[in-house]
C-alpha cells in the first residue's frame, strides 16, 4: 500500500466524498430514463436502485476490516477486501472489471465535460442570434481543454489530499442538479402541463423494439447514477475511529444515499414532467431549455467544475494500484520511486515524481482521445452503469459478506442473497444489450470530429 498521510475525516466527508461520486453526471440523464420507463416502472426502478445500492454497500462496509469489524485487519482499497475475503481468480476478475470501470467513467465524464461546455457556447450564440440558429460548435477542443486541466490535477499525489476538491465538487453538484429541477418545475408551472405517460414513450414515436432497447438501457443509466460502490472502500480508509469504520461508514452511505435518491427523483420526475417523451438525453445540454441563458451557462459551468473533481476521485484508486505495482515490480528504480520536492510559498513544499507525472499524463491523453472517437454521452453512461453494477456493487459485497459473516451455504439468508445477487446480473446483462445496441445505431450515422 502506498504511504498515506491519514487526515482523519467524518461521517460528513465521507457523504461529501460519496455525493461527489454518485450526483454525478448520471443526474442528467435520468428524465431522458424515467420517459423510456414511463410513470409507473420510472420511478420504482429509481427506489429499488437506492435501496439495493444503500443494502449492498453496508455489506460492503462490513468487509474493510477481516474478521472483526472493530479490530480486524484493514483492507485499504476494494481489491485488498476481495484479496483477504476471497482470494485466487477473483481479485484478478474484480481487478479488471474495477479498473476498467474507472477507465470508462474517466471517458465518460470527459464527454460529458465537453457536452456542457459547448452548450455554454451554443446557449450564448442562441441568445445573441435567435433560437433557430444554426450555431455549430465542435467538441475536440473543449475535450482538449478538459484533458488539460486533468493533466495538472491528476499531479496530486494521494486520494485523502484531494478532500478540498471533493467538497467543491459536491456544491457543484448540487448546483446544476438544482437548476436542472428548478426550471423543470418552472416548465411544468408555466405550462400547466405534466408531461409523459404511464408507460413512457409510446410505440409509434419508436419501433417496438427500440422501446425494448431503450428500456434496457434506461436501466444502464439509472445503474449508473447509483454506482459509487467501486469506490468505497477507499473513502472508508479516511475515516477516523472510535467509532468503528463500518458504523461510520454505514451512517455516511445512508446519509448521502437518502439525499441522492430524493434529488434523483425530482430531477428525473420533473425533467419527464416538463418535456414527456421528449425529454432530451442530458437535461442541460439538450436544449429543452433555451431561457434564461445565465442560469444554463451557470449549470453548465458547475456540471464542468463537479467533474474535474470526480474524475480524481474515481481516478485516484487507479493512479494508486498503477503506482505501487509498479515500485513492486521495480523496487530499485530510482524513476519510479524518486521525489523531487518543489517548495510553493506559504504552504509545505509538493512532491514531484518523474513517473506519476508522465503515466498520469499518458492516462489521460488515452481517454481524452477515445471521448473524441466515440462521444455518445447516453450510451457510454449504460454501457458503463451496466458494466459495473452487478460485480462491483452487488456480487462481490455479497459474496464478501457471506465469507466474513461464515453464512452457510442454503439457509435462508444465503438464498435470499443469492436471489438479489441473480436478479442485478439479470438487469445488468439486459441494460448492456439495450446500452451496445444504442452504440451500434449511433456508429452508422456518425462521423468523427465533426460539429454538433
Amino acid at each position: 500500500m502506498m504511504a498515506v498521510s491519514k487526515e482523519p475525516q467524518s461521517v460528513w466527508t465521507a457523504s461529501a466524498h460519496i455525493i461527489t461520486a454518485v450526483i454525478g453526471s448520471g443526474v442528467l440523464s435520468l428524465a431522458w430514463a424515467v420517459a423510456q420507463l414511463g410513470w409507473i416502472a420510472g420511478p420504482i426502478v429509481m427506489i429499488l436502485f437506492s435501496f439495493v445500492t444503500y443494502y449492498t454497500s453496508a455489506l460492503l462496509a462490513d468487509c474493510y476490516r477481516s474478521g472483526d469489524s472493530v479490530s480486524g485487519k484493514r483492507n485499504y482499497t476494494y481489491m485488498d477486501a476481495v484479496q483477504a475475503n476471497l482470494g485466487g481468480l477473483q481479485v484478478k476478475i474484480c481487478g479488471w472489471i474495477q479498473y476498467a470501470n474507472l477507465f470508462g467513467v474517466a471517458i465518460g465524464y470527459t464527454i460529458a465535460s465537453s457536452i456542457s461546455m459547448i452548450a455554454i457556447k451554443r446557449s450564448n450564440c442562441f441568445h445573441k442570434h435567435g433560437d433557430q440558429a444554426p450555431c455549430q460548435v465542435s467538441s475536440t477542443p473543449y475535450m482538449i481543454m478538459f484533458g488539460i486541466i486533468e493533466i495538472i490535477f491528476s499531479q496530486i499525489p494521494d486520494f485523502d489530499q484531494i478532500w478540498w476538491l471533493s467538497i467543491v465538487a459536491a456544491v457543484m453538484s448540487f448546483t446544476y442538479s438544482t437548476i436542472g429541477l428548478g426550471l423543470g418545475v418552472a416548465k411544468v408551472a408555466e405550462t400547466g402541463k405534466i408531461g409523459g405517460s404511464l408507460t413512457g414513450i409510446s410505440i409509434g414515436t419508436v419501433t417496438e423494439m427500440q422501446k425494448i432497447w431503450k428500456s434496457f438501457q434506461a436501466l444502464g443509466a439509472i445503474a449508473f447514477a447509483y454506482s459509487y460502490s467501486l469506490i468505497l472502500i477507499e473513502i472508508q480508509d479516511t475515516l477516523k475511529s472510535p467509532p468503528s469504520e463500518s458504523k461510520t461508514m454505514k451512517n455516511a452511505t445512508l446519509i448521502s444515499v437518502a439525499v441522492t435518491t430524493v434529488f434523483y427523483m425530482l430531477c428525473g420526475c420533473f425533467g419527464y414532467a416538463a418535456f414527456g417523451d421528449l425529454a432530451p438525453g442530458n437535461l442541460l445540454t439538450g436544449f429543452g431549455f433555451y431561457n434564461p441563458y445565465w442560469l444554463l451557462d451557470i449549470a453548465n459551468i458547475a456540471i464542468v467544475v463537479h467533474l474535474v473533481g470526480a474524475y480524481q476521485v474515481y481516478c485516484q484508486p487507479l493512479f494508486a494500484f498503477i503506482e505501487k505495482t509498479a515500485a513492486e515490480w521495480y523496487p530499485e528504480s530510482k524513476f519510479i520511486a524518486k521525489e523531487i520536492s518543489v517548495p510553493i510559498i506559504g504552504y509545505k513544499s509538493f512532491k514531484l515524481n518523474l513517473f506519476r507525472i508522465i503515466w498520469r499524463t499518458i492516462f489521460v491523453i488515452i481517454t481524452t482521445v477515445i471521448s473524441m472517437l466515440l462521444p455518445f454521452f447516453n450510451d457510454i453512461v449504460g454501457i458503463l452503469g451496466a458494466f459495473g453494477f452487478w460485480p462491483l456493487t452487488v456480487y462481490f459485497p455479497v459474496e464478501m459478506y457471506i465469507v466474513q459473516k461464515k453464512i452457510t451455504k442454503w439457509s435462508t439468508k444465503w438464498i435470499c442473497l443469492q436471489m438479489l445477487s441473480v436478479a442485478c446480473l439479470i438487469i445488468s446483462i439486459a441494460a448492456a444489450a439495450g446500452s451496445f445496441a444504442g452504440v451500434v445505431s449511433d456508429l452508422q450515422v456518425y462521423k468523427p470530429f465533426k460539429t454538433t
